[in-house]
């Protein structure tokens, strides 16, 4: 790809990018949010169109107007959010739009042949007769890999591929990649996961403001000097933890069961607690009842069975609302859903959930002036990048994003934070400044709840860690445990 412009309005994504890829070979790209990954991957699978450059594969100029001609072209993507139908069986999901037929017919034997063949020469196993919706996240993400590669896709683009495996299906991954690199495949791995990077990848170009800023081999990369490029300043990645000393018991859970679709139990019998002045992790593979558990804690969802408490109070039957004046503050898993409302400014942003106070409003009417105030020690505060607190959300990064809400529920100084998967798709800046966050929370005697599919950083960042599993808490870990003992947990191995 070369020369490659792309506008928005009023934003240039990319500024002329160069980039070079080998056959046969594993190129990491890299970059902090808004840095024009994405839409230098967008353009490359159909999905943008150029306003400028050109692009050749194996030596010939070739036009890519959507993605079916990227798929002709022999280019397949597996996005970070799958594309699979629910209800289809994970064979039919793989064949569809490609489906082998006779006389106008599918032709299932001769689609389990070729499935079949497939399978055994990238060693992705799958069961093929499972709904999508009942597999597990590493069986999901290998059927869209096996889509792409029955298209004949010999440039593989993954986009943050690991971000919902444990370290062993990761580590799966990486295995069929090589097998796959071997077989002359060539993969774009997109990820925030340094670590990752510097595992599976032969070289890696980093991005930052549209423009590439630097091509490097593997093996002359480290993490700092990954971090560094990609921010354009040296990154600070050691934290500062006060003594342990916690302090009463905040957050007390006994033996709460919290009801999933399909009539299950997604959270089974379990119990845990949260005191001040620690941060504690609860770690699980997606889908393991780690989102029951946190909307069964803020109100969202009502328990079974058991019990939740809050600073002594029983709070099973109580509303959000009501939760929220405990002094508890709430960062979401999905900031555009669930966190922000995107078209309304900063400013409305940071009282969503105290705009009744009287600090905001009086006889019902919002005082605007305070309102603003506030937003302002919140944007200073907290490094939100805006023009001013009446920018709407929706134009914020995802980075400021994160920032705002962070920033609007720390203001507020809860005892206790539930932070649910707060740095999630941020990049190595962004991600440092949450983190540093959460440890100043900790270490001025507040409360932690971080639940994050993230593993390095429930390591990093917890006192103690608790492992979801099915539903059930299967085991307990301290800080300096490695990632092998924790995923031995994250698989339900115990013992």
């Amino acid at each position: 790809m070369s020369g490659i412009r792309k506008s928005f309005p009023g934003v240039v994504a990319l500024d002329g990018v160069d980039i070079e890829v080998n056959k046969g070979e594993v190129m990491g790209l890299l970059g902090e949010n808004g840095a024009g990954k994405s839409t230098l991957m967008s353009i490359l699978f159909g999905l943008y169109n150029r306003d400028a450059g050109s692009i050749e594969i194996e030596g010939k100029p070739v036009t890519i107007k959507n993605s079916g001609d990227a798929i002709g072209l022999g280019l397949g993507m597996v996005h970070q959010s799958f594309t699979l139908v629910p209800n289809l069986t994970a064979m039919e999901n793989i064949i569809l739009g490609a489906e082998p037929s006779r006389a106008g017919v599918i032709d299932w034997r001769e689609a389990r042949r070729k499935v079949t063949e497939l399978t055994s020469q990238v060693g992705l196993e799958v069961p093929m007769n499972h709904q999508a919706e009942d597999l597990p996240t590493g069986f999901k993400q290998r059927t869209e890999i096996l889509k792409a590669l029955l298209r004949g896709a010999k440039i593989l683009i993954l986009d943050e591929p690991t971000a919902v495996l444990t370290p062993l299906e990761s580590e799966e991954l990486f295995r069929s990649i090589r097998r796959l690199t071997a077989g002359g495949t060539t993969v774009i791995f997109i990820t925030h996961k340094l670590k990752e990077v510097l595992s599976i990848t032969n070289r890696i170009t980093i991005m930052r403001r549209g423009k590439v800023i630097a091509t490097m081999e593997t093996k002359d990369a480290t993490v700092d000097v990954l971090a560094n490029a990609m921010v354009g300043r040296e990154i600070e990645r050691k934290f500062v933890f006060a003594e342990y000393q916690p302090g009463e018991t905040i957050l007390d859970i006994r033996n709460l069961t919290v009801s999933a679709l399909h009539n299950s139990h997604a959270v089974d019998n379990c119990s845990l607690s949260v005191r001040e002045g620690e941060i504690v992790g609860l770690a699980g593979v997606e889908g393991n009842g780690q989102s029951e558990l946190v909307e069964a804690i803020m109100g969202l969802r009502r328990p079974l069975s058991g019990e939740i408490t809050l600073r002594g109070k029983l709070v099973n039957e109580l509303s959000t609302s009501e939760i929220l004046k405990l002094s508890v503050g709430h960062v979401p898993e999905d900031r555009a859903l669930n966190g922000l409302i995107l078209d309304f400014s900063i400013s409305e942003n940071v009282i969503l959930g105290s705009a009744n106070r009287p600090t905001f409003s009086q006889r019902g009417v919002l005082v605007r002036g305070k309102v603003r105030d506030f937003a302002r020690r919140v944007v200073s505060a907290f490094n939100v990048s805006a023009a001013g607190v009446e920018v709407k959300a929706r134009n914020l990064s995802g980075g400021n994003q994160q920032k705002v809400i962070v920033g609007r529920e720390l203001a507020n100084e809860p005892r206790l934070l539930v932070a649910h998967q707060p740095t999630r798709g941020l990049d190595v800046a962004s991600t440092e400044y949450i983190q540093s966050l959460l440890v100043s929370a900790r270490n001025a005697k507040r409360g932690v709840l971080l639940v994050s599919a993230d593993f390095d950083e429930v390591l990093d960042l917890s006192d103690r860690i608790l492992v979801l599993y099915e539903g059930k808490i299967i085991g307990e870990l301290q800080r300096g445990s490695s990632i092998g003992e924790l995923g031995k947990l994250l698989g339900g191995v115990v013992g």
